[in-house]
């Protein structure tokens, strides 16, 4: 009699060690064991993975990029895209190397990182699972970063429901647009201290392409590449040769983002553009607010929308 109870132990202990865990794949293909219901998430990058997941009702307990007082390094992406008053997550380090002692901490059990902190995953793992997910331009699109981490953590229904909200407004705004965005082209450009090409990653994008505008084909020597999770440098002969039916402009996290102020940065590297480019002649130039409507979340293509609008019944 014994020995039955013995095994029966011993499958008693295995299936409790593996109850609420399965295997995944990340994005770098590496294989993963995670917690079928993560409830202590730490991010490697906030606004780009943390406000995704807090779009869709998840608590986020630490973030890479936050000081010790808990403030973020620029902008606070989840008081500009989410509103103010939600509860922020722990700094694990606001720049260089991550905070171990301040990660442990945190008592984690999943690190959710990019598919560049390949390089972080052994020391990230002393501590809990990592799941690499892919942010890059050229890898991924609009918002679908959120619509992935919806289906890595069981939150579909949640994305289903705040896609409900995102169409219908989308089909709000395209009724009010001056005209018919079939076939017309778009440019989005973002402004530091050069003149920079928005790449296809975010919620902006998302909008603008969903209201049926697609982006204007540009040369390929105007822009080094998209290789960095939003920008490209481009040239600015190129900027004032092209003629898009509809122009985006942004200003950068840390400068003044209304209209006066983006239309001076503007002027200042390219003097004189708001007097020779098609769309400003026929008065179809949108100016975003950059901290709003960048990561890659419903509630940034929401903010577009909304900027949108006014700009549309500015033109009707």
């Amino acid at each position: 009699m014994r020995l039955p109870i013995l095994f029966a132990l011993v499958f008693a202990i295995n299936t409790a060690a593996f109850a609420g865990e399965r295997t995944v794949t990340d994005d770098v293909g590496r294989t993963v064991t995670i917690p079928d219901e993560p409830k202590r998430i730490v991010v490697m990058h906030e606004p780009l993975l943390g406000v995704p997941l807090m779009d869709l009702g998840v608590s986020v307990v630490g973030g890479y990029g936050r000081t010790d007082d808990g403030k973020f390094v620029s902008i606070d992406f989840i008081d500009t895209v989410l509103g103010m008053g939600l509860p922020k997550p722990r700094g694990i380090g606001p720049f260089g190397q991550v905070d171990l002692e301040r990660l442990r901490a945190l008592n984690p059990d999943l690190i959710i990182g990019m598919e560049i902190d390949v390089d972080k995953v052994a020391q990230l793992s002393t501590v809990a699972p990592v799941y690499l997910q892919k942010v890059s331009n050229g890898k991924t699109r609009g918002i679908r970063v959120e619509e992935e981490l919806a289906r890595l953590l069981g939150r579909q229904q949640a994305f289903a429901e705040r896609m409900a909200i995102y169409r219908a407004r989308l089909e709000t705004v395209r009724k009010v647009l001056p005209t018919d965005p079939t076939g017309k082209t778009y440019l989005a450009v973002f402004l530091t201290d050069q003149l920079n090409a928005v790449g296809d990653m975010s919620g902006a994008i998302q909008a603008i392409e969903d209201l049926g505008y697609t982006p204007l084909k540009l040369p390929q020597s105007s822009a080094s590449g998209m290789g960095s999770t939003l920008l490209a440098p481009m040239n600015p002969e190129v900027f004032a040769r092209a003629n898009p039916d509809l122009l985006i402009v942004m200003n950068t996290y840390i400068g003044a983002r209304d209209e006066a102020g983006t239309r001076a940065a503007l002027d200042r590297i390219v003097p004189g553009w708001d007097r020779f480019t098609k769309p400003v002649r026929e008065g179809n130039v949108v100016f975003l607010d950059s901290s709003k409507v960048t990561t890659p979340t419903v509630a940034s293509a929401l903010h577009t929308l909304d900027a949108i609008e006014v700009w549309a019944k500015k033109r009707r």
